[in-house]
């Protein structure tokens, strides 16, 4: 290990991380009265599937290679379907809390998903440090899901004054952010 492997898992942290921040100034926006027991079961979430994908991705470079050849073209396509669920699950309890029905509350099984879908690039990060021994891939994820708590506690707090600010929309916002992600993954993954 040297300054460069540091450098390196630290720079994939913050690139990783960048969907999961996303998600988590939308969750934020939903819930901007979320106790900080939630927040940090969220950004924890969000790092742990972080530092599980690149371990798994590596270890199939390892193991069994010809079975994630085969589903990586479907990565896209399986974080586009996730987070246009969760996105207009999103904005379906953002009309129904318009119309009195009640606060959106993010949920265990949603959380759940959100980390699988914000994560699964992740898995890519794994092929690429296939030359690392396994104690380093396990410093490396290690180091990328601490840059992702951080990030998405960040992201959370940022979510959380815009939510405070302008609730009567910030579901649907936050709803729509998560469409957008979900597209965006796909259109970096099938078409670039």
């Amino acid at each position: 290990m040297n300054i460069m492997f540091f450098v390196n898992s630290v720079l994939f942290g913050f690139a990783l991380a960048m969907d999961a921040f996303s998600v988590s100034v939308a969750n934020g926006i939903s819930e901007p009265k979320m106790r900080r027991r939630k927040a940090v079961i969220i950004a924890g979430t969000f790092a742990l599937f972080q530092f599980l994908m690149p371990l798994l991705g590596w270890a199939a470079v390892h193991w069994v290679v010809s079975y994630f050849k085969k589903a990586e073209p479907y990565i896209p396509y399986i974080a586009l379907i996730l987070l246009m669920y969760i996105g207009i699950k999103m904005i379906y309890d953002g009309v129904r809390k318009k119309n009195g029905e009640g606060e959106v509350i993010l949920g265990f099984s949603t959380l759940i998903i959100q980390g699988i879908a914000t994560s699964i690039d992740a898995l890519s990060v794994g092929f690429t440090t296939q030359s690392y021994g396994l104690l380093d891939a396990v410093i490396s994820a290690l180091i990328i899901g601490a840059v992702t708590y951080g990030v998405c506690r960040a992201g959370i707090e940022i979510g959380k004054v815009f939510g405070d600010r302008f609730s009567s929309k910030a579901t649907l916002v936050g709803g729509i952010i998560l469409i957008g992600i979900g597209v965006e993954i796909f259109i970096k993954g099938v078409f670039l």
